[in-house]
């Protein structure tokens, strides 16, 4: 994987980077914009792939979906569309002790959001 390229070192602040990432543009811009076309482009790149997908074309993308990689009943992952929608669920594939800690620390906090989600939509 090409995470195994990037020394151990420099994974912690590339993790916070990317995970701020909407705010480092807002930053960037100096309070005259957002990141709203970075959510535009990503909108219409899953797009595309759900489309090519139901047109016959498999595609890979990740996507939130009902899934059994995790303990989780949903959890976003790699996916393969196809004429009938998510044909496959691709697994987690391997990860090194810095991405296991983060999956759990993720996992923690989707689960607390699931459950709310799952409450509100019981009527709870």
């Amino acid at each position: 994987p090409i995470s195994a390229t990037i020394s151990a070192d420099k994974i912690p602040a590339l993790d916070k980077r990317t995970q701020d990432g909407g705010t480092e543009v807002v930053e960037a811009k100096a309070g005259k914009g957002s990141a709203t076309l970075s959510m535009a482009y990503s909108g219409a790149r899953f797009g595309n792939k759900v489309l090519k997908g139901m047109a016959g074309t498999p595609t890979d993308e990740c996507a939130y979906v009902a899934s059994t990689v995790t303990d989780l009943p949903y959890f976003s992952s790699k996916v393969t569309f196809g004429k009938t929608g998510v044909e496959k669920i691709h697994p987690v594939g391997a990860l090194n002790s810095y991405e296991e800690g983060r999956l759990k620390e993720a996992m923690d906090q989707l689960k607390t959001e699931i459950d709310k989600g799952l409450e509100y939509i019981a009527g709870k």
